[in-house]
């Protein structure tokens, strides 16, 4: 069976409470139990933190082990270097995911120091980009 891992950054423990219009109103708790049932042939787990070292340890910790990580790596998407270094030093596939759509909001949100380094990107389809993530890893 297939191992894959949900690494979420910042703020993305809010969902279901934070800015609904943009990020819907279902906590990521809850979509990851509709993930697990679409999903069972693969192993999925998941992991978040709003902290920037946190997520380079959890990166470096699976990055040669999983068979794939799904990142949102939310603001610091942005801001990390760091993040990107992590990705880009691991073996392990790294698909980028956001829920709203980069492009359409502020022009910081343009540039992704992950982008570069992963896979492949996914954005603005909601909590749906993450499906369409794991289904890349069905191959």
């Amino acid at each position: 069976m297939k191992k894959l891992i949900i690494i979420n950054g910042p703020n993305i423990n809010l969902l279901g409470k934070r800015e609904p219009t943009i990020y819907g109103n279902i906590s990521f708790s809850d979509y990851f139990e509709t993930l697990e049932k679409q999903f069972p042939q693969l192993v999925l787990e998941q992991y978040q933190s709003n902290i920037e070292g946190e997520l380079i340890d959890k990166i470096q910790e699976v990055g040669y082990s999983y068979d794939g990580i799904i990142l949102n790596a939310a603001a610091y998407t942005h801001t990390s270097v760091g993040i990107g270094d992590a990705v880009k030093a691991i073996e392990t596939p790294v698909i980028e995911v956001h829920i709203s759509n980069t492009f359409g909001r502020e022009t910081f949100r343009h540039q992704s120091f992950i982008s570069g380094h992963a896979k492949g990107v996914i954005l603005g389809f909601g909590l749906k980009s993450y499906a369409l993530a794991i289904q890349s890893f069905e191959d």
